[in-house]
């Protein structure tokens, strides 16, 4: 049986349901410490290392999905430009309206610094604030070519495909039902 290691301040052994073999995709390591609470000695406790979400296998079937996520996140961000309007409520500038809840709340917290209502209007104001931000962003995306634009939207699939797949366990004797695949 695959046993963890217990803290370092002496914990005994605690054991996990599952072997731990190498043909589950876990690679086993062997304590060659001293102490008992490291498992030397004559009861040498074997330690599973476990691959992606706990599972065993999947560890390089992460790794190679999140760089895909990862380069394909960066160059569909890198071809998005950001910019910014006014803030306008029915064809006014309105961002003085937003100011008036987070300076109410303010100046009652300036009075009494536990009162609930200055609070409760500071978080309103300071929430106003950063949704009126949000919602007046304009984000536009950069002409580029189809092949490019397929290729950065591939990898984002692929590297998202990978991640999921490697949190299921992967290698020879381990149980997989692909029924909901088909």
């Amino acid at each position: 049986m695959c046993s963890g290691r217990g803290d370092r301040r002496g914990e005994s052994h605690r054991s996990v349901d599952r072997p731990c073999a190498a043909s589950q995709g876990a690679t086993p390591f062997a304590d060659t410490g001293s102490s008992p609470a490291y498992g030397g000695g004559a009861h040498a406790a074997r330690w599973c290392m476990r691959g992606a979400g706990g599972t065993p296998g999947g560890l390089p079937s992460f790794l190679a999905g999140a760089a895909m996520l990862v380069v394909g996140g960066y160059l569909l961000l890198a071809r998005v430009t950001v910019t910014s309007g006014y803030w306008a409520l029915w064809s006014y500038n309105a961002f003085g309206l937003s100011l008036v809840p987070l300076l109410i709340g303010i100046g009652v917290l300036f009075f009494n610094g536990r009162s609930a209502l200055g609070w409760a209007l500071t978080a309103i104001g300071t929430l106003i604030i950063l949704a009126g931000i949000v919602a007046n962003l304009h984000l536009y995306f950069q002409p580029t070519s189809l092949f490019d634009t397929l290729l950065m939207l591939g990898l984002l699939a692929a590297g998202l495909g990978l991640i999921a797949r490697s949190l299921r366990p992967q290698g020879p004797g381990t149980a997989r039902d692909d029924s909901w695949a088909s």
